[in-house]
């Protein structure tokens, strides 16, 4: 349904299209001159307006100038029973859909206005489509700058240096530029320095395009990064993600999921900022920075086969390590605050803060997890809090049940020590089943899930043969 307005001055024609149109459920109204034709307007704006050429009072192409200048959502359509070629310019110039002569038949104006009525939503659809994209980006520009990555501790300062130091140095035309490497645990916050990267720089204004390189099979894969060319495995030409944040980042997440073979192409990209589609004989020169993030050590990765070492020295020239968070010190207080400040708003409960046996206990926790284990852990302590402070027992944090594994947070060296100790654990585990995954994590006492975290964290992997 549609709101239209007929402005024309024969009665007999005006009702014959209103009574026409109203069978076809729109609202019509008429108006048998220009002055109250433009009232009318005023009163429900329409949809589409039917305008007579000769009218009385105001010219109908004054009429159609004066709708386009109040109503800008507004189709006319112009009749006329003396159209010629100069009418149908002018009528064209003053913003009208279309020109059709009298007599008019209405299901030749039935398609007409259908037509017109189609373009308008198209129209509507984009707009509302720009107008969130720029509300999803400017969210974005205000939740991905350096200023959100939270901490007062030096490995942080230092991060947050180092992209400043990044961004300052880009061209500002947006030139090619090196790639960077983020490294750090898993729930370190690497997509938070790869957004900062991206929208506290030159490029904040072009795409920010996000790919999981664990998410897909490398078949798929491939087709998802370089797209699809007529006579390719797709049923029509389809951009890749690669080509869509041309202006703009890439961001590669867990790029040592990359397939050996993807990880040559992307090498190729790198070096020429070219892309060729899946059945393309055609290259098309992008200007697109790469962002990379791991989890993996990368360089036994290189040395156990599964990581190009050509890649990973073209990655690493310019690298970000992200400390984790057991590695903060007091930032682990002061995130717990902001992720309590952050919910509670978000659950619409009164400001929540943490009391003292809250904080011990976050202090005494190792946060395999990072800031991600964190924040889930405080989230689900808002949630479930109905009144007063945030306790220990909020925070549903089970004991470290080995004394000799506890950390001090606060204390590098004893850091250092726990690490070190896990490490020769796990290879003493190893070593002894012969590198037997599921013999070690028996052997451990863990599930076989949680030995190939730590394996990946510590850089063990199972040699080859």
């Amino acid at each position: 349904m549609a709101n239209l307005l007929v402005i024309e001055d024969e009665p007999a024609l005006a009702r014959n299209i209103a009574r026409f149109f109203r069978q076809h459920h729109h609202t019509v109204e008429i108006a048998s001159d220009g002055p109250s034709g433009l009232e009318a307007a005023r009163r429900l704006p329409p949809d589409v307006a039917i305008v007579d050429y000769q009218l009385p009072g105001i010219n109908g192409l004054e009429v159609i100038r004066e709708l386009h200048r109040h109503h800008e959502q507004v189709r006319t359509v112009m009749v006329s029973g003396h159209a010629n070629v100069a009418v149908a310019v002018s009528a064209m110039k003053a913003g009208s859909f279309d020109l059709l002569t009298k007599p008019v038949p209405l299901n030749s104006l039935k398609d007409v206005i259908d037509l017109a009525l189609s373009e308008a939503h198209a129209q509507r659809t984009a707009d509302y489509y720009q107008q969130s994209e720029a509300r999803n980006r400017q969210l974005e520009a205000e939740h991905g700058g350096i200023d959100n990555i939270l901490g007062h501790s030096a490995p942080m300062q230092a991060v947050r240096e180092m992209i400043r130091a990044l961004i300052q140095n880009e061209p500002s035309d947006t030139a090619p530029v090196s790639p960077i490497l983020i490294c750090g645990e898993t729930g370190s916050g690497k997509e938070l320095v790869a957004r900062a990267c991206h929208f506290s720089g030159p490029r904040a204004q072009g795409p920010f395009v996000e790919v999981g390189c664990a998410a897909l099979p490398a078949h798929l894969m491939e087709g998802a990064l370089f797209g699809h060319d007529k006579g390719g495995d797709a049923a029509g030409p389809r951009i890749g993600l690669i080509e869509s944040a041309d202006g703009g980042t890439l961001f590669l997440d867990e790029i040592g999921e990359l397939d050996l073979t993807l990880q040559a192409k992307l090498l190729r990209v790198l070096e020429n900022l070219r892309v060729r589609r899946l059945g393309s004989l055609i290259d098309r020169q992008i200007n697109v920075r790469i962002v990379a993030a791991t989890q993996h050590d990368l360089d036994a990765m290189t040395r156990a086969g599964r990581f190009r070492a050509d890649l990973l020295y073209r990655l690493r020239m310019l690298a970000i390590r992200i400390p984790p968070l057991r590695a903060r010190g007091n930032d682990l207080w002061l995130l717990a605050q902001h992720f309590a400040a952050v919910f509670s708003r978000r659950y619409n409960k009164p400001p929540l803060h943490l009391d003292a046996s809250a904080e011990a206990t976050l202090r005494q926790h190792s946060w395999p997890g990072n800031v991600r284990e964190l924040s889930k852990v405080i989230e689900r302590a808002v949630l479930l809090n109905n009144g007063g402070p945030i306790t220990s027992s909020d925070l549903a944090l089970a004991p470290l049940s080995q004394p000799g594994f506890r950390d001090s947070l606060s204390e590098l060296t004893e850091l250092t020590r726990h690490d070190e100790l896990e490490r020769s654990r796990l290879v003493r585990a190893l070593q002894e089943t012969r590198w037997n995954l599921q013999a070690s994590a028996d052997l451990l006492d863990l599930d076989l899930d949680t030995l190939q975290q730590r394996m990946d964290r510590h850089g063990l992997y199972t040699p080859a043969g």
